[in-house]
């Protein structure tokens, strides 16, 4: 693959397969789909289960961490989930906003979508709605939102900066967001940085830790703060589609590391000042 569009079609396509399957097929699968490993999801994925709000039915176990928890959700607020996959972060949005808030979830695979509908209309919630959309322009107005989530998508993104530009728009003055994703501490090997599959499954697309929090601060959020993180470890059996073992134990022993982390920023609220001693 070498273009920003075959990227984001193998996500696709992939997605759109997990969609059809159950949880416990995506669990034991390559990267929800496929069949190169048993534990691939299970050591990416953390349990949800404790939170209030949480529906099996709509844990797919394609998360690296637990966004929601760590959002600052107030009740009222207006939340939106990007890459909402069948609805599980919104519907623990929900638990937090409460029936006067509002949760969106963005996703740009049509079965996903399909699939959460089908969970939010199960469960009789209102105020809860899914929008199929590519995230790089989200299908929603400026500053509607006061918090973001996202758990494990800006890594499937190629670009990522024009995601975080769109999150400043969309995001109230004084909004903030809450993301988990996976990020790299120093550099993959090559084999695996330019497969397809490793792409979808979260590997392939994380860039350099420094680098993303980078990004951040350069869209003009602050409060940049590492929440969470927590190391992955890659299992042998999906290093060896790609490497020897000579090559394996040498990616093991090095300084390489990759990693999920939750990341919290807030957009700068426009400051109600107009005296002569704070304008300028």
């Amino acid at each position: 693959m070498t273009t920003d569009q075959e990227i984001k079609e193998a996500v696709r396509q992939k997605y759109s397969e997990i969609a059809t399957q159950d949880k416990a097929t995506n669990q034991s699968s390559c990267c929800g789909s496929g069949g190169c490993s048993t534990e691939v999801y299970n050591i990416m994925s953390d349990d949800y289960t404790a939170l209030e709000g949480y529906q099996s039915d709509a844990d797919l176990g394609l998360g690296c961490g637990l966004p929601t928890r760590y959002a600052k959700i107030k009740k009222g607020d207006t939340v939106i989930d990007l890459g909402s996959g069948a609805g599980n972060d919104c519907f623990v949005a929900r638990a937090e906003t409460g029936e006067t808030g509002r949760v969106i979830g963005i996703d740009f695979t049509p079965a996903m979508i399909n699939l959460a509908r089908q969970n939010a209309e199960k469960l009789g919630y209102v105020n809860v709605e899914f929008r199929q959309g590519d995230i790089e322009q989200m299908p929603v107005t400026s500053g509607i939102a006061d918090v973001i989530v996202s758990n494990c998508v800006l890594n499937l993104v190629p670009n990522k900066a024009g995601v975080l530009r769109e999150i400043y728009r969309v995001l109230k003055p004084g909004g903030h967001f809450s993301i988990s994703d996976v990020v790299l501490v120093g550099q993959l090997p090559e084999e695996l940085r330019h497969d397809a599959e490793m792409y979808a499954g979260c590997i392939s697309g994380a860039i350099q830790r420094q680098d993303y929090l980078g990004l951040i601060a350069e869209a003009g959020f602050t409060q940049v703060t590492v929440q969470k993180e927590k190391p992955i470890t890659i299992p042998h059996d999906i290093l060896s589609r790609y490497m020897n073992a000579e090559a394996i134990e040498a990616f093991g022993s090095g300084d390489t590391g990759i990693y999920s982390v939750t990341v919290y920023a807030e957009k700068p609220a426009v400051s109600s000042c107009c005296g002569p001693d704070c304008c300028s």
